[in-house]
């Protein structure tokens, strides 16, 4: 299922009772089971473009579709995966996964069975009767990720999913997400401001400029191993995508 913005802008009122513009004339199409990174300074509407794509906002002029249909709010084909896992302190894993199952009327012998196959593929098979407290860091973002691929969504959408995770943690998570997402086939926008990580785990990335934000780049990233950063990592050509992306932002930074 295919994700495109078509001359997206999105304005919001401020305090003061005038209005700040986010993102401005964006466009861009990511194709179905492609992975697209997007980059850009803080406060370029990175996480505004997320959001637009979930349905949580809606553009105050152009179009977001989905499978060439408007995105008119939340809607089922899209999942939704923040820095913070969110999981719930009172429920298990098991049931933290169930949970947008459970949401959807699902049955329960379904959402189990659903929610045990995603357990697995995310490599927390033997910790579904633990609790979010009893994991590391990196187990509760694969708990997370299994939450949002037991709901099945065509398009995942991460926002920093790997911030907060320590060097050797995050590069063992990028891996796990790569494969899983990649076997998958599902289409993901990834919102990051590490440009290693962009080149690493990307078909394409789009560079934005300072607010209001618009795409002033887009790199293809021709590198083997995108369903596995570990190897794609020892790649020499890794450091020159990430000095290029640099180069951008740095030039961006002077314009401004």
């Amino acid at each position: 299922m295919a994700l495109e913005f078509r001359s997206v802008t999105k304005t919001f009122p401020t305090t003061s009772g005038g209005e700040m513009t986010a993102v401005s004339d964006v466009s861009f199409r990511v194709e179905k089971g492609e992975f697209v990174s997007v980059v850009g300074p803080s406060g370029c509407g990175k996480s505004t473009i997320l959001s637009m794509t979930a349905g949580l906002y809606q553009p105050t002029r152009g179009e977001v579709l989905v499978s060439d249909q408007p995105v008119m709010g939340p809607n089922a084909h899209v999942g939704f995966m923040l820095q913070k896992d969110l999981l719930l302190p009172w429920r298990s894993i098991i049931t933290n996964i169930e949970f947008g199952l459970e949401a959807r009327g699902v049955s329960k012998a379904d959402r189990r069975a659903r929610a045990m196959e995603e357990l697995e593929a995310c490599h927390l098979a033997g910790f579904e009767h633990h609790y979010p407290y009893q994991l590391s860091g990196g187990m509760r973002q694969r708990a997370a990720l299994a939450r949002t691929l037991a709901i099945d969504p065509e398009i995942i959408l991460l926002d920093e999913p790997f911030s907060a995770l320590d060097a050797q943690t995050k590069l063992l998570l990028q891996n796990a997400f790569a494969k899983t997402i990649s076997e998958a086939g599902k289409t993901t926008l990834l919102i990051t401001h590490d440009l290693a990580e962009a080149v690493l785990m990307s078909d394409r990335i789009l560079v934005l400029s300072e607010r209001p934000g618009s795409v002033i780049a887009e790199i293809k990233i021709d590198l083997p191993h995108r369903d596995e950063p570990i190897k794609r990592r020892v790649l020499p050509e890794v450091s020159d995508y990430a000095a290029q992306l640099f180069k951008y932002l740095k030039l961006e930074e002077k314009a401004a």
